[in-house]
């Protein structure tokens, strides 16, 4: 149980503020309602992460991974705590427009960041395990979140759900301070970070890139399979209003039955870590949440839905499991923040892509046959990606008990 010491504390730290960002997020809709009274106030929300990400991901990268990633971690939580304490003193909306585009800025170092900390934290006999676990804290905070926020709303207002999620990051970063630092050169940026230094990070990538052929087209396929997933959940409240005929409690029922489908995928992805291959967890687990979108937007009633979307969370915390490790095991530590930030940058894009062309088919076709269609082909996708795992030559790959050298 020694080897599993920090990395509980650190599930534990980023649990808690998975589940303010759950609080937070409720309360925040509302708020910005209340103040506004406008739907499209509302939607703004949605479009500042996006924004961030073009913002800072071009460089971002080249700042994490020149410095000390744990220290990194602290200072983005604190900072992020500190600009969400005072979002309920602004009474302007474009202020606190200003304020969430800082705090999405900020955060936009912690994913990459993490993620080259977990690598080096966490022996990677031991990754399954951890990012089933993670993702089972994930699939908790999001059920749990919605739920508390709601009572709190109901009794005692917006702003104290916004206070708590600022105390949920003060309390992450005080756990990865307990946390032992795997940067121990890393202690500032060697460089400063100039136009020419990008262009070299990007050189790097893109080495890394053409290094690694195998990986990039594992990549890209399960990046395809899981985009189209994404582009296919913009439209599951209009098929449950419009075709099926549901109420918001009917949809709200759903979402929350998904949400109890994908913490038991996870338990069980997390239960079964040392038995399970890596290959199936990526490439099973891609292929039967796609089929599982097939399932859903074939459905015909309440029932048949809520199977379907079950069955769709369930796999899909295997997929992301499967995926966190594959990409922890295989892209280098040293280049990893890089390669993270431009690919957030890329599959932000893509999805956008994908949505506005489901979207605008949905309008002149039938949005079951259109929904229907892109399931079809995100299941393809994942039935190559599937048969490219399983590829006899590639197994060293997918090894969970050494570092791999990509070919």
């Amino acid at each position: 149980m020694g080897a599993w010491k920090n990395p509980i504390l650190l599930i534990s730290g980023i649990g808690i503020s998975y589940l303010g960002n759950w609080i937070y997020l409720i309360a925040l809709n509302i708020s910005i309602l209340n103040l506004t009274g406008s739907a499209a106030a509302v939607a703004g929300l949605y479009i500042i992460r996006p924004i961030a990400i073009l913002i800072t991901n071009t460089w971002s990268g080249s700042v994490i991974d020149r410095v000390n990633k744990r220290k990194l971690m602290i200072f983005i939580d604190i900072a992020r705590g500190l600009l969400v304490f005072l979002i309920p003193f602004i009474g302007t909306l474009w202020l606190v427009y200003v304020i969430l585009l800082l705090i999405n800025m900020i955060g936009a170092f912690f994913g990459p960041s993490s993620s080259v900390y977990i690598t080096k934290l966490v022996p990677s006999e031991n990754r399954k395990r951890f990012n089933s676990l993670m993702s089972m804290t994930n699939s908790g905070s999001f059920l749990l979140g919605p739920a508390i926020a709601g009572v709190l709303i109901m009794y005692v207002g917006t702003d104290l759900c916004i206070f708590i999620n600022a105390i949920t990051f003060i309390i992450c970063a005080f756990f990865i301070y307990l946390l032992p630092n795997v940067d121990e050169n890393m202690n500032s940026v060697s460089s400063p970070i100039r136009w020419r230094t990008l262009l070299e990070d990007w050189k790097a990538v893109r080495e890394f890139v053409m290094k690694a052929k195998y990986f990039i087209l594992v990549y890209l396929l399960f990046q395809g399979a899981m985009l189209i997933g994404f582009a296919l959940d913009s439209q599951e409240v209009t098929f449950i209003k419009q075709h099926l005929r549901l109420s918001d409690r009917d949809y709200g029922l759903i979402v929350s039955i998904t949400g109890m489908g994908a913490l038991a995928g996870a338990f069980v992805s997390a239960l079964v870590a040392k038995k399970v291959q890596l290959k199936i967890y990526l490439g099973a687990g891609m292929l039967l949440t796609s089929i599982g979108y097939v399932f859903f937007y074939s459905s015909y009633s309440f029932i048949s839905a809520m199977v379907a979307f079950v069955f769709l969370g369930f796999f899909m915390a295997f997929a992301n499991a499967g995926y966190a490790t594959f990409f922890q095991n295989n892209v280098p530590v040293n280049i990893m923040g890089r390669f993270a930030s431009i690919a957030d940058i890329l599959q932000g894009i893509i999805q956008i892509g994908f949505t506005l062309i489901l979207g605008f088919f949905a309008e002149w076709l039938s949005l079951k046959i259109v929904c229907i269609v892109f399931s079809f082909i995100g299941s393809s996708l994942a039935l190559v990606l599937f048969m490219t795992i399983l590829l006899p030559s590639k197994a060293r790959i997918f090894s969970e008990n050494e570092k791999v050298v990509n070919d």
